[in-house]
């Protein structure tokens, strides 16, 4: 697990999304990954430090994460914001 914390991820598009921070996981499985979100992608999280991506929207973990676009943070979305630490 410890070998992709700092991990870059990137949406399916292209585009650099963040870096890993941590697993959540659940019953021994991991359930979804907090990504502290690059700067020019914060705009789209409203100013939160990071998000938790469900792992169902990882498309590919190796030297990079490659994450659905679909898990791009919007109203509808079921991703959850990490707030900023005050």
């Amino acid at each position: 697990m410890s070998g992709v914390m700092g991990t870059q991820v990137y949406t399916d598009g292209g585009d650099y999304f963040g870096e890993i921070e941590e697993a959540n996981l659940s019953e021994n499985k991991i359930d979804g990954w907090r990504i502290k979100v690059s700067g020019n992608m914060m705009s789209l999280i409203s100013g939160a430090r990071g998000v938790i991506i469900p792992h169902q929207f990882v498309k590919a973990i190796s030297d990079i994460f490659i994450i659905n676009k679909a898990a791009l943070p919007n109203p509808d979305s079921d991703i959850e914001e990490v707030p900023e630490e005050v």
